[in-house]
């Protein structure tokens, strides 16, 4: 491609990856990023910044009420994404989505929804997947994050019971504390919401996204980790294209930043 050619493209934009949350599903979503742009060279690639901060405070934790409040944490790392140059944010961390409204009133860069985006490929795969069973932090499932959502494009949640969510958070705790061979465990809640009708499994903790679930092969299985890369890569390449505007207008309500 000669240089008059590259000046014709749109103008690609530079992603601020808010991380941390933790270290490992972080490393994950940048090596989804770059499976998930077309390339053939490097400067194919996209431009991304990460800040992995993993002292931000336990989300779960501050949702019920035993912990420290992660929003000015949070506040903290994407106004330094947005001072180094990113030109829209994703936060590889389904809990921390709770606090995204507060967090866009603090920059003025867009943050993507990884929620929303993840929703709108299940609503997709309706009516087959009407069902869905929700693998995640016992954050998220208190708080609805999904449920609501996932409400409104006519598809119901099947939750764990508490002892399928206990083991559940073991398997989340492990991937943080870096063990493997978790695939086994995890598997077996997910065949148990599959027996009281879930037709799929959202994979609602971002730590999940990198477990093997060996019983998954023929049972639809959706990863808001992959969602996400997909939809940055997306929007990033064509930054100022309709798609992007749109993005901008929702999460900042003006077509800038």
């Amino acid at each position: 491609m000669t240089q008059t050619q590259r000046g014709t493209r749109n103008r690609e934009a530079v992603i601020g990856i808010l991380g941390g949350m933790g270290p490992e599903a972080t490393a994950r979503l940048f090596q989804l990023l770059t499976a998930a742009t077309p390339a053939e060279h490097d400067q194919d690639h996209l431009h991304v910044l990460i800040n992995s901060d993993p002292k931000i405070p336990d989300r779960t934790a501050a949702i019920l009420g035993s912990g420290e409040d992660p929003l000015p944490a949070l506040v903290e790392g994407a106004r330094l994404l947005e001072r180094a140059g990113a030109d829209f944010l994703i936060m590889p961390c389904n809990t921390a989505h709770h606090w995204l409204p507060a967090l866009r009133e603090e920059v003025r860069v867009p943050i993507l929804d990884m929620l929303r985006e993840t929703v709108l490929v299940v609503a997709r795969h309706a009516p087959q997947v009407s069902r869905i069973g929700l693998l995640a932090t016992t954050g998220t499932v208190r708080t609805g994050l999904y449920e609501s959502r996932l409400a409104s494009e006519g598809v119901a949640v099947v939750r764990p019971t508490d002892a399928e969510q206990e083991a559940v958070m073991s398997v989340i705790h492990a991937v943080k504390a870096g063990r493997a061979g978790l695939g086994p465990r995890l598997d077996e809640v997910g065949q148990a919401l599959r027996r009281r009708g879930a037709q799929g499994l959202l994979l609602g903790c971002t730590e999940l996204s990198v477990v093997d679930l060996p019983g998954s092969s023929d049972f639809p299985v959706f990863d808001p980790l992959r969602v996400l890369a997909e939809r940055a890569v997306l929007l990033a390449k064509d930054w100022d294209g309709p798609a992007a505007r749109l993005v901008r207008r929702e999460a900042t309500g003006s077509d800038t930043g």
